[in-house]
């Protein structure tokens, strides 16, 4: 069996991205180990233990990577984050003060909301349609 284990998402800085993903988003730090040169391995997933494909959370290195940082997919979706419970989630991330870029909507694929995280990267909050 293959699958996609991790995505990488360049951030600013390490602590604020990982207050970020585990606290707004509700993510649990899956990682966090220091590398020596002054970098760390930084992973964050959103469900239980070995559900799904994690975000390895990369300090930019340099002013290309910087220059990426809440632009790494030109202004579209680029992440998807399924839930169970969109009202549920909806709900605790506006309370944690994300950023949700319209309204609820009810797609032929489901309830999806777009929200952008802490650097202005775009996701989509979907729930599928069962």
């Amino acid at each position: 069996m293959r699958h996609v284990a991790l995505v990488t998402l360049v951030v600013d800085d390490y602590d604020e991205a990982i207050r970020f993903y585990t606290g707004a988003l509700g993510f649990r730090l899956v990682e966090d180990t220091p590398r020596g040169d002054g970098s760390r391995w930084v992973v964050v997933a959103p469900g239980g233990e070995g559900a799904g494909t994690g975000l390895l959370l990369a300090r930019a290195q340099g002013e290309r990577q910087r220059a990426r940082i809440g632009d790494q997919t030109g202004g579209r979706v680029g992440f998807f984050l399924h839930t169970d419970d969109f009202a549920r989630d909806h709900a605790r991330m506006t309370e944690a003060g994300v950023v949700f870029l319209e309204e609820a909507r009810h797609e032929p694929y489901g309830t999806v909301a777009v929200f952008q995280d802490l650097y202005g990267n775009h996701w989509d909050l979907l729930q599928p349609a069962a």
